[in-house]
């Protein structure tokens, strides 16, 4: 049965474009033609009220955080957006729980992993992006455990530079638990060519990570920052081909392709022998 390439990302810092990059990189993904499932995991809900709004709690109606409860499948959470391809798995304020529910369940890790192996919706989309909440949590391990890759969007400034280091770290300190796990590497976010220190940021991260860091990156822009607040896509708000969010999120989009691309054809010569 096909399966989905599952990707989680992630980073333990907020303010680097995580939501923003899970969003506009799922809309350009199924403006090539992929059907993307992007699934919020952060109580904070911004992935949610980017693309639909607010979740609100109603007795009955079933949440992400009663499934992860019930270690059970997620096809009855799946909604549309507005943009076609592009559909998700919100998330409602009842999930700020989810760290603290998990402490004693045996297995904690894996929870959503038996999830997703529950869940046969999955089958029918190409891609599915994991949004996660700016730490390392048990939902955060949760989201690695669950992923063959992980995808972490780094602002073009010092102290995150700093803090991947640390981010590495953790997740290196997981590979038992999920071996399979492979970088799909580091965007650079709120990059400004005319800023010294961005250029700074993108010298030492190329020469310390090379091809950890992809040659695609993620400008200013205000018209991102905008988008959120109408529910909107880049794309759909600046509705321009060379506007220049339509622009870096296309180039990001092909070159995620083109990574993966490459990484499964390893994977499956490996496989075949």
């Amino acid at each position: 049965m096909r399966r989905p390439i599952i990707i989680s990302i992630v980073n333990h810092k907020g303010g680097c474009l995580k939501t923003t990059t899970t969003v506009n990189l799922g809309a350009a993904l199924a403006r090539s033609g992929k059907r993307v499932l992007v699934i919020d995991l952060d109580a904070q809900q911004n992935l949610t009220a980017s693309l639909i709004g607010p979740v609100t709690l109603e007795d009955g109606v079933r949440t992400l955080y009663d499934a992860i409860l019930e270690e059970g499948p997620l096809d009855d959470l799946i909604r549309e957006t507005p943009t076609k391809g592009l559909d998700i798995i919100p998330v409602a304020e009842d999930f700020a729980g989810a760290d603290l529910s998990l402490v004693s369940v045996v297995g904690r890790e894996f929870v959503l992993r038996n999830c997703f192996e529950k869940t046969p919706s999955l089958n029918g989309y190409d891609i599915v992006l994991l949004d996660n909440p700016p730490s390392i949590s048990l939902v955060v391990m949760n989201s690695l455990v669950a992923s063959d890759y992980f995808f972490v969007p780094c602002s073009a400034e010092y102290l995150p530079m700093v803090g991947l280091t640390l981010l590495a770290d953790s997740i290196a300190k997981m590979f038992k638990l999920a071996p399979h796990l492979r970088s799909l590497g580091v965007v650079l976010t709120l990059y400004s060519h005319n800023e010294r220190i961005c250029r700074q940021v993108e010298t030492m991260l190329r020469k310390e990570m090379t091809d950890t860091v992809l040659h695609s990156k993620v400008r200013v822009n205000t018209k991102a920052k905008a988008a959120p607040s109408v529910r909107k896509t880049i794309f759909d708000y600046e509705k321009s081909p060379k506007g220049r969010g339509t622009e870096d999120f296309t180039k990001l989009a092909e070159e995620v392709l083109e990574r993966l691309a490459s990484f499964e054809g390893e994977v499956k010569k490996v496989a075949n022998g």
